[in-house]
């Protein structure tokens, strides 16, 4: 198995639980984090050396060692061939690998579909010659991968299963000492260092802002361990320093907390729906970045709310338009339909949590089974 970074080694820390459940004892190794550990996996190298992001001189930078561990790897598992490859998410880097283990006889996996709906359509063919099947967490995906000569199996969002469908904010307000009719925003401007580097001044400026308007309002920003130190010169620069609660993680209570959620687009934004909270989605990046994915983008919405939807529920603010003023006034909208529009609100979190259902799924055991169905055919 290789898993890449945070969120793929929580995925992959789920199906290693269920295979353990299914066939005990099962060795698995390759490269991974502490929450696969926990599940008896063999690190060979650490998760952290595969997660780096965009381009620029970072990637550039890195792309030496990163091709190095993926040689050594592959020779490794060439030397003596597991039973089964899973790459999990990562697919820069696993689906080459994947390709290479294939041709030497080795059945692959691929959980978690990169994003060929939304950008980079011509991944399909290196799919096609890569997997011998695909885990999917969304319901659309193997229909679309089934028309390219793709197996797949669709097994649910795990964070469907975590967030229940209804929230306690009472009680979560009461954790981070909120007072039941106290307005509360949430800054998540993402957990990557680039993330905070191009989106936390410019989400402290909104909130600014937003303060002039509504003096009594509470921020809270759940800050990745880490980078608290960033987050916070951040806000002091950007004239906000003690004006924001930080919390340190518990992204999941600070959403549970909220009346609304100003957010960096990516997997948080289908968190905050399943919180049913209303949000913006803004996002930024370096120049160079924008431009490629620009011309590799195949839909109109970048956030997932919005992709899983099919039109826009709620507001997306990209690069040049993600401006401290527009953040601020849809930010405000969102905070004053509580008494002027609350049709509006009720509307959205219907649609929320019909997205939370059909994303309710026993992950785990059918991807097990995937795994059975495919050893076995």
């Amino acid at each position: 198995m290789v898993a890449g970074e945070a969120s793929g080694d929580l995925l992959a820390a789920l199906l290693l639980q269920a295979v353990h459940q299914r066939w005990a004892g099962v060795p698995a190794f390759g490269i991974g984090g502490p929450q696969m550990a926990v599940q008896g996996f063999e690190a060979w190298w650490p998760h952290h050396k595969l997660a780096v992001h965009g381009l620029g001189w970072d990637v550039l930078l890195r792309y030496r060692e990163i091709v190095g561990i993926r040689k050594q790897l592959f020779a490794r598992l060439a030397d003596k061939p597991p039973s089964l490859f899973i790459g999990v998410d990562a697919p820069d880097f696993n689906l080459d690998l994947e390709a290479m283990l294939r041709a030497r006889g080795v059945k692959t996996m691929h959980f978690v579909c990169p994003s060929v709906w939304a950008w980079r359509a011509e991944r399909l063919l290196t799919m096609r010659r890569s997997v011998d099947h695909v885990l999917c967490l969304f319901p659309f995906e193997p229909t679309l991968l089934a028309q390219h000569g793709i197996d797949a199996t669709y097994v649910g969002h795990p964070l469907a299963q975590v967030i229940p469908r209804q929230v306690d904010r009472l009680a979560a307000r009461a954790q981070l000492g909120l007072r039941q009719e106290d307005d509360v925003l949430a800054l998540l401007p993402g957990s990557r260092r680039s993330e905070i580097q191009y989106l936390a001044p410019v989400f402290f400026q909104a909130a600014a802002r937003i303060a002039k308007a509504r003096p009594h309002i509470k921020f809270l920003l759940p800050a990745v361990p880490g980078l608290e130190a960033l987050i916070n010169r951040a806000a002091q620069d950007n004239a906000m320093a003690g004006k924001v609660q930080m919390v340190s993680g518990q992204s999941h209570t600070v959403l549970a907390a909220c009346d609304a959620t100003l957010i960096a687009s990516g997997t948080a934004t289908l968190e905050a729906a399943l919180f049913k909270r209303p949000m913006v989605i803004a996002y930024r990046m370096g120049a160079l970045s924008w431009h490629w994915m620009g011309r590799k983008r195949l839909q109109p919405w970048v956030g997932l709310p919005n992709i899983l939807s099919g039109e826009f529920v709620v507001p997306e603010f990209l690069q040049d338009r993600a401006t401290p003023q527009a953040l601020a006034e849809a930010s405000l909208q969102w905070l004053d339909g509580k008494a002027s529009n609350p049709d509006v609100l009720r509307g959205l979190e219907m649609r929320f949590d019909a997205l939370h259902e059909s994303l309710r799924r026993d992950t785990g055991a059918l991807a097990a089974q995937a795994i059975d169905n495919m050893l076995h055919a």
